[in-house]
């Protein structure tokens, strides 16, 4: 049996457009469906479901599932205010790997516009993030992490966005970018203004969320949404109205299940 990737890549010339990600979904020999990535000397093959390279660490779905049971059965610290356990050096590199991963296939997900898909793995990805933030022990690993959750937040807001487009929904859309806006808004306040400011992306992520959002508005006519007519009314604390939308939004949420 032949081992050599030829009939791949000559198949498949490397040729993107910068930025651009040469993603397919096809059929394995058993009928599986999954990912490949063309890369410049090769081709990568990722999982559809659970992890991408398909292993289950020490039987779990992933290594966050399996590092958080782990933690679950470590105690906390003496005084109670933080983890008596840590992650340890081999956990750390594990944990990369699995970032690595969800990383290829959330941008494969995007480039093939499986917009759903791409927000499950982002929301996998924040919350191996929020381990790392608690667990990592380190300061210099943890800050090796941080400073990509804007990357992340950015990819998921736009992939909200899209699906809620998708299902005819604009007002979703927008809901769902200024959300990704207040969030990468966020971390910069917590995290980057202790840092260097001056190497973070969130600027220019968050500037592209808001032109999206603005020409959401004007080709779909969105003016005012409903959870932004609630942020309204709580602020300027009528909070009967307040009450009235937020009825409004869960029926709204409910018809739509």
């Amino acid at each position: 049996m032949r081992k050599d990737l030829d009939d791949v890549i000559q198949g498949w010339p490397y040729d993107p457009e910068p930025g651009e990600v040469l993603a397919r979904e096809v059929r394995a020999r058993d009928g599986r469906s999954v990912l490949q990535i063309r890369i410049e000397l090769g081709v990568l093959q990722l999982e559809v479901v659970g992890r991408p390279d398909g292993n289950r660490p020490h039987g779990s779905t992933t290594y966050l599932e399996y590092l958080r049971y782990h933690a679950a059965n470590r105690s906390q610290s003496a005084d109670g205010k933080g983890p008596a356990w840590t992650m340890s050096q081999h956990h750390c590199v594990e944990a990369d790997r699995e970032f690595v991963q969800f990383y290829h296939r959330r941008m494969a997900w995007l480039s093939l516009r499986r917009y759903e898909k791409a927000v499950q793995d982002s929301d996998h990805t924040l919350a191996l993030m929020d381990f790392v933030r608690k667990y990592g022990g380190d300061d210099e690993y943890i800050a090796s992490h941080e400073q990509f959750r804007g990357l992340v937040q950015f990819h998921r807001a736009q992939a909200q966005a899209a699906m809620s487009l998708e299902r005819r929904r604009p007002e979703e859309a927008v809901d769902a970018l200024r959300e990704g806006v207040e969030k990468l808004t966020q971390h910069q306040r917590l995290w980057w203004e202790d840092h260097d400011p001056s190497e973070s992306p969130n600027p220019s992520l968050i500037e592209q969320l808001r032109l999206n959002e603005q020409e959401i508005r004007k080709n779909f006519a969105v003016e005012k949404t409903l959870r932004e007519q609630l942020d309204e009314a709580v602020a300027r604390e009528d909070y009967e109205q307040a009450a009235r939308l937020r009825d409004q939004i869960r029926a709204q949420a409910k018809a739509r299940r």
